[in-house]
């Protein structure tokens, strides 16, 4: 028996559980809370692709138009049956060997998603056969998902259930029709297996966490079957979707699913609708939606403070059925490929953004405007906790907008610690992102960074308030790039008042910065107006007209008129398809105009622009604050003499080593022998690293001009090797 039961209700993500869970039941275990949780979206995948399960979903189907492909999956569907058990244990990582049988081509029965696998050999033609396999399996499975859909349950979708009405809805009239129909196929899997646990865990406060809009119908299902069959038991929704969308909330008749919605940090309003429901007349809540005398009242009576990000706990992953989750792999993106391929442990580094200026972003609302940065060693404790743990050393950091100094941090703790990680996150293109920088977060094990480039425009990312420019951009994804580190740009049109030609010279830049390889991943998003952000608060300073219904549920997303009456919808297709080709190395010498069916305006920018941001180079910048830093070992020498024009004077040769090189530099001898002082000084290990201006001071004790030896040609090669500026 549990006090509180934790659900992420149908679906989100097929190879790792959604971290909100996690996070809330580490909390609670440092206040003495039991709780277990289960992410119920994973369990109901792995029941429906089955054996049982599937034998149940084609006896289950109902055909009304026999389109080929739908006849063909049942005509197959002993193959399926057959090979279903099979397939979900090898996208599992327990079944490896299955690789050779899966692209072998006769193993899998194939249906209309493999058509596309002629146009998709050459994306994946460098790919191992293990990734293969699994691109493979996951046609098969998509080929599955399309027979549901058509047959059997029209609302599913591998992470989302029933979206569309949870999209939008600023009445509840819709879902609380659907609601009072009978259940759908996919309903009765999920209640079972609710039923089940609920039973089990015998919770007296069931806490579902809704993070997105196709989370939402599963989330009021499963909270009206509690009412029906459990009526003695709460049930509180919380998550990403109420705090964006409900917290307008008027509709009563959602009280009749939850007894409580709680908005934004769930910790303390957790830990206080627990006290609730031990003790009715407690009547202390934070941030809560409840009904009273038949009126949804909001109740922030509470006098304690939220908790700080050091006082909240590790997350805590057990009850969760690690081993269960499923990698695939559906497009040949690259990064999507982190999002869907592997297990990641998810850790916040700071709550909040510190840039916090966006004026597409929602930055009135509280997990974006309060900004809490967390000690790297508490971070790197977080870490070795969760390893210890999960057995898992990857970790996606889900932060808005990763502080790069706390990353300096962070990776400097991790490397000193000895810790093998793996590690992503999202940054905004900030100038600080050196390449020294971007050396050292390589060598802590980060592997790939998503940011927002948006618009690659300087006079829109000035209206959207960046704070970046394109030519900074063009430098920071090179920084990354050249040290090994993949990246991903979020990028945006139709932003209030974009012009069709900077539309043209936004795909301009985006194209050069893919030719020139500082960019690996991108994914174009059409502007969205939401209700929280400074353009939907003041609609009028961005020359848009909100068209906007009564909100008695969801607010979040506006329907607006753009002043420029443009209709930015007619370039969604070129934008992807030229993104696409662009990926893969293809298509840079193709004009503008081919990729979209109408007639667009020339590009006004250089063709070579990108290519002249990067030549910029403020190497000879460095604060004297800055901080020196080696990661390599002590260097083999030896003494020689050189001669010349009749003189002659001792140099040494130092022959360093890394993982893949052998460099070798000659300095005359007293400069060499003030360099390995120097070196044994910045070692990583050494907590105290010397600043560049100490390190200047000191070599002028014995020698002139510090700025003129460190410039040289054998420190710049050192430089390369491993001896960096932060």
């Amino acid at each position: 028996m549990k006090d509180l039961l934790l659900i992420t209700p149908p679906f989100t993500q097929l190879n790792t559980p959604y971290p909100a869970t996690a996070y809330l039941k580490g909390f609670l275990k440092t206040k003495n809370i039991s709780a277990f949780q289960m992410d119920l979206g994973i369990e109901v995948i792995l029941a429906m692709f089955s054996k049982q399960g599937l034998i149940s979903i084609f006896t289950s189907s109902n055909i009304q138009h026999p389109t080929p492909n739908l006849q063909r999956i049942y005509s197959l569907r002993e193959d399926y049956i057959q090979t279903i058990d099979s397939v979900i244990t090898f996208l599992q990582g327990k079944n490896q060997t299955l690789a050779r049988q899966i692209c072998s081509g006769n193993f899998l029965p194939e249906a209309s998603r493999f058509e596309q696998l002629d146009d998709m050999e050459w994306a994946f033609g460098s790919m191992g056969m293990q990734d293969k396999a699994k691109h493979l399996a996951t046609l098969y499975l998509e080929d599955l998902s399309d027979f549901i859909v058509e047959c059997v349950d029209e609302n599913f979708g591998f992470s989302r259930y029933a979206e569309r009405l949870g999209r939008s809805a600023n009445s509840f009239d819709e879902l609380y029709s659907h609601l009072q129909n009978d259940s759908t196929y996919i309903d009765k899997i999920t209640l079972k297996i609710l039923e089940e646990r609920v039973k089990e865990v015998q919770p007296k406060l069931v806490c579902i966490s809704v993070p997105f809009p196709g989370n939402l119908y599963s989330a009021f299902r499963c909270a009206q079957f509690i009412k029906k069959q459990f009526p003695t038991i709460k049930a509180s929704m919380g998550g990403g979707f109420p705090n964006t969308e409900l917290r307008d909330l008027k509709d009563e008749r959602v009280f009749e699913f939850f007894d409580f919605i709680t908005l934004d940090d769930g910790e303390l309003p957790v830990e206080l609708l627990n006290s609730n429901v031990e003790n009715p007349n407690y009547n202390v809540f934070k941030r809560t939606f409840l009904l009273e005398n038949n009126q949804v009242v909001y109740k922030n009576n509470a006098i304690q403070s939220d908790y700080k990000q050091s006082e909240v706990g590790t997350p805590d992953y057990s009850d969760l059925l690690l081993d269960q989750y499923i990698s695939v792999i559906e497009i040949a993106n690259p990064m999507h490929s982190l999002w869907s391929d592997g297990r990641w442990n998810k850790l916040t580094m700071a709550h909040g953004c510190y840039w916090g200026k966006c004026t597409f972003c929602d930055i009135s609302l509280d997990y974006i405007k309060l900004y809490e940065p967390i000690a790297a060693k508490i971070l790197v404790d977080r870490m070795e906790e969760m390893i210890a743990q999960t057995g898992e050393n990857g970790f996606h950091f889900v932060d808005e907008a990763a502080p790069p100094a706390l990353m300096r941090e962070l990776a400097l703790e991790i490397i000193r610690r000895k810790l093998i990680v793996t590690w992503w996150t999202n940054i905004r293109f900030e100038k600080s992102f050196s390449r020294d920088l971007c050396f050292l977060l390589k060598t802590s094990g980060c592997i790939a960074v998503s940011g927002g480039l948006e618009v690659a425009s300087d006079r829109l990312l000035e209206l959207i308030k960046k704070g970046v420019t394109v030519e900074q951009v063009a430098q920071v994804t090179r920084n990354f790039t050249e040290n090994g580190i993949m990246v991903h740009a979020y990028l945006m049109y139709g932003y209030p008042t974009q012009t069709i030609q900077e539309t043209v010279d936004s795909l301009e830049m985006v194209r050069q910065l893919f030719e020139v390889g500082v960019l690996q991943s991108g994914f174009w998003h059409q502007f969205a107006m939401t209700a929280h952000s400074p353009v939907g608060m003041f609609p009028e300073e961005f020359g848009v007209i909100p068209q906007q219904n009564d909100i008695t549920f969801a607010n979040n997303d506006i329907q607006f008129k753009d002043k420029t009456g443009i209709n930015h919808d007619k370039f969604s297709f070129g934008l992807k398809k030229s993104l696409f080709n662009y990926m893969h190395g293809i298509g840079f010498d193709f004009e503008l105009q081919d990729w979209f069916e109408f007639k667009i305006p020339r590009t006004t920018i250089n063709q070579d622009f990108i290519i002249s941001c990067l030549e910029k180079q403020n190497d000879f910048l460095i604060k004297p604050s800055a901080k020196v830093i080696w990661f390599g070992g002590r260097p083999q020498t030896e003494i020689f003499t050189k001669s010349k024009k009749g003189n002659s004077w001792e140099m040494m040769k130092l022959v360093f080593f890394d993982k893949k090189d052998t460099l070798e530099i000659n300095l005359e001898k007293e400069k060499a022998e003030w360099l390995l002082k120097a070196i044994d000084l910045v070692q990583i290990d050494n907590q105290k690293a010397l600043t560049f201006a100490q390190l200047k001071a000191d070599f002028e004790l014995q020698f002139d001009d510090f700025e003129l030896f460190w410039f040289s040609k054998p420190i710049k090669t050192l430089r390369e090797f491993g001896l960096i500026v932060l």
